[in-house]
């Protein structure tokens, strides 16, 4: 039996009905007391948890087909090979990309982003070319693009959004022009929850032509994605977002793009002949894929493409909605607290503030309460300055999350306010 076998039986077992209590039961993690509190856990958006079947294919890979991908004639080489190519074309199924020529296995988002801005930034943009970068920008997506501009020349022109955490979109078409080479957008703001129109910003920045760059980190976890529909040029994710293990993630690229950028690593792999007078590269999508690959990450991205599937993507963001809904609906009753993301289309994440009440002493009581929030800027100071503030409070929910979990959420504020009031 091999790792891929192992997730396949474990998540046919899952019902066609949204059962979260089944979910709960398995996520190992979710089955602990924190300062003697069953722990409720709010912090999705900064990293999921882990299914026992995502845990169960990686402990299989290691204890039964190690070895390194490719090349290998030995069984344990093909095993492991064909455990790390199945996951690329699951991958490549649950986005629905053209070909796994188009699914680059890389360690993150963070990544992604940067193999883009070094390998099409520096091959295609000059002095005076113009990078649409918004304002809601995680600094992955950001920062990037500015050491790009340090080394070609190129501008930024920052996209900027309203109070409601909504893109100006009359901007967005004022800002379009022969100068604008690229578009770097979030589909979803992990700071906000905005949902962002990217199939038509998409469609507006290729008429301009531009190349779009998606950060999907916090869009994966949540909805149906369709690169074919989308359209975009680049759009990259974490696996550790979306249940899967850390230290691996995905750029999707468009074939004849990704064919005609340079390398981003040297190495092993991205090879197929090497001498001192020439090397020539391998084909996609190796040529990005430098040295040993995170193979039992890969393995475990898998399983988790497998659970997500199982449960089903729409399935989930209805769950979440619902949590979202009841969650927005409870702060309305809470007087002194303002919730900073207001969009009409929203991912699940509650990002908030108490009056007088600094966000890193709220996240404190509310974890000796067991509850789990991320506090601080979010990696997104540009939101914070928006808004006048230096950090919020955020709970970010995912499929195993209950209105109980959003009920004790509310408690522990009740306690936070409390604990200030005296």
């Amino acid at each position: 039996m091999s790792s891929t076998e192992v997730t396949a039986a474990r998540v046919s077992d899952l019902s066609s009905t949204y059962d979260v209590e089944a979910i709960r039961a398995d996520f190992p993690v979710l089955r602990q007391n924190v300062h003697g509190k069953p722990l409720v856990y709010l912090d999705s958006g900064a990293s999921s948890q882990k299914p026992r079947t995502v845990i169960d294919a990686t402990v299989y890979y290691y204890e039964h087909d190690h070895s390194n991908v490719h090349r290998g004639v030995h069984t344990l080489s093909q095993r492991a090979t064909d455990a790390f190519e199945n996951a690329r074309e699951k991958v490549r199924g649950f986005i629905n990309a053209a070909s796994d020529k188009e699914v680059i296995y890389v360690r993150g988002t963070t990544e992604g982003i940067n193999l883009v801005a070094r390998t099409y930034g520096d091959a295609n943009l000059k002095q005076d070319d113009e990078i649409i970068v918004s304002e809601m920008e995680h600094h992955a997506n950001i920062v990037p693009w500015q050491m790009l501009c340090e080394r070609t020349g190129a501008k930024i022109q920052v996209l900027h959004f309203n109070d409601a955490g909504e893109l100006d979109m009359h901007e967005f078409d004022a800002l379009l022009s022969d100068k604008t080479k690229v578009l770097a957008v979030t589909h979803v703001s992990n700071a906000l929850g905005t949902v962002n129109p990217i199939k038509d910003m998409t469609c507006k920045a290729h008429a301009a032509g531009a190349v779009v760059v998606v950060d999907g980190a916090q869009a994966v976890p949540h909805m149906q994605l369709d690169m074919q529909d989308l359209d975009c040029d680049f759009y990259t994710f974490s696996s550790h977002k979306m249940y899967g293990p850390t230290g691996i993630g995905i750029l999707y690229g468009k074939e004849a793009l990704l064919d005609a950028m340079p390398p981003y690593e040297g190495g092993g792999e991205m090879i197929k002949k090497v001498t001192f007078e020439e090397t020539t590269y391998n084909d996609l999508p190796h040529k990005f894929e430098a040295g040993t690959p995170s193979i039992a990450q890969t393995v475990g991205l898998g399983a988790a493409v497998d659970y997500l599937d199982a449960i089903g993507l729409d399935n989930i963001a209805a769950h979440e909605q619902d949590l979202l809904e009841y969650a927005t609906a409870c702060a309305a009753k809470v007087e002194g607290m303002r919730i900073y993301g207001t969009a009409k289309h929203k991912a699940s994440l509650l990002s908030f503030g108490l009056d007088g009440i600094h966000p890193h002493d709220i996240g404190t009581i509310l974890d000796f309460e067991g509850v789990a929030v991320r506090t601080g800027h979010h990696c997104a100071q540009p939101v914070m300055q928006h808004y006048g503030v230096a950090a919020t409070t955020r709970a970010s929910f995912g499929m195993y999350n209950t209105r109980s979990d959003v009920d004790a959420l509310f408690t522990g504020i009740e306690k936070v306010q409390q604990t200030f009031a005296r």
